[in-house]
């Protein structure tokens, strides 16, 4: 009995640096592995190549993207989202597959005015369709410090991770016959941009660009991911030889499964499996939701 509390501190010491790898890995600098995609004059870099700051005004703001596409992998980019009044403000960090048929993974922090919550949307495409929209509020400002924002991709399950909290599991499922899970190649992509028509409380709060610039600092770009070929994908990209493909990666254990539940307990604010009015009948992966 008495060793219990230790015994769980151990577990989650130990799950913090199971899913910790990504960070641990060389340090590699931002012309590593990415290039700016758009709004060249709006990015900043500091530390040698190792923080990139993009800013937004009323002109335009700026995206950067990865080198390669990849196929499957463990993806994770430090975030600081910009600061004072950021409503109609959309930071962006997610995967597209840009070629053929739309495959899309989002992290998408919605801004807000003043003392309201930031939301984090995340979204998933697969063969062309989305409006898999979940929604939740912070725990913590995301515009006061950095934090990790990570997807697990493998053929078995796409986990988004706060840090080394997981808040969303989307389960690759097939049924009768319809498959509606990403597997093409895709390219991680990073943007900001004004979001001022859909972003914050539905598109009735738009930018405030007596504000601008807005700036959003990011760190950390490894990347730990199979690359693949858009136009002939790699066949190996789901063998066990990469890490996030090895059966401890396959579902969450018990102790992610419990904090999943309780993120979604206490901080959900949207999920598209329980909007009646946009689906009354719930989409067929919504039959096997997770907690």
């Amino acid at each position: 009995m008495g060793f219990r509390p230790r015994m769980s501190m151990l577990v989650l010491t130990l799950f913090e640096m199971f899913f910790s790898l990504g960070a641990t890995t060389k340090n590699a600098t931002f012309d590593q592995n990415y290039y700016v995609t758009w709004g060249q004059n709006r990015i900043l870099f500091f530390k040698h190549g190792q923080e990139v700051q993009l800013s937004l005004d009323q002109s335009s703001g700026a995206g950067f993207g990865s080198r390669s596409y990849y196929e499957s992998g463990f993806f994770q980019m430090r975030i600081k989202l910009p600061d004072k009044d950021s409503g109609g403000v959309v930071t962006a960090f997610y995967l597209h597959s840009n070629v053929g048929i739309h495959d899309e993974l989002d992290f998408e922090f919605l801004g807000n005015r003043p003392g309201k919550p930031i939301v984090l949307q995340t979204n998933v495409f697969a063969h062309g369709l989305g409006g898999r929209e979940q929604r939740i509020r912070l725990w913590f400002d995301p515009s006061e410090d950095f934090h990790y924002y990570k997807l697990l991709w493998n053929q078995h399950q796409i986990v988004f991770f706060v840090d080394n909290m997981p808040i969303r599991v989307y389960k690759n499922r097939v049924v009768h016959g319809v498959a509606g899970y990403p597997h093409r190649p895709m390219q991680v992509l990073v943007s900001l941009w004004d979001g001022s028509n859909w972003a914050t409380d539905g598109g009735k709060t738009k930018a405030n660009w007596t504000q601008a610039p807005f700036q959003a600092h990011f760190q950390d770009f490894n990347i730990n991911g199979c690359r693949s070929n858009p136009h002939s994908p790699n066949k190996d990209c789901y063998s066990t030889k990469y890490w996030w493909n090895n059966r401890n990666y396959l579902q969450l254990n018990s102790h992610q499964m419990r904090e999943l539940a309780a993120v979604r307990r206490k901080y959900m604010t949207y999920d598209y499996c329980t909007d009646k009015n946009r689906y009354p009948i719930a989409p067929v992966e919504c039959h096997d939701h997770e907690p």
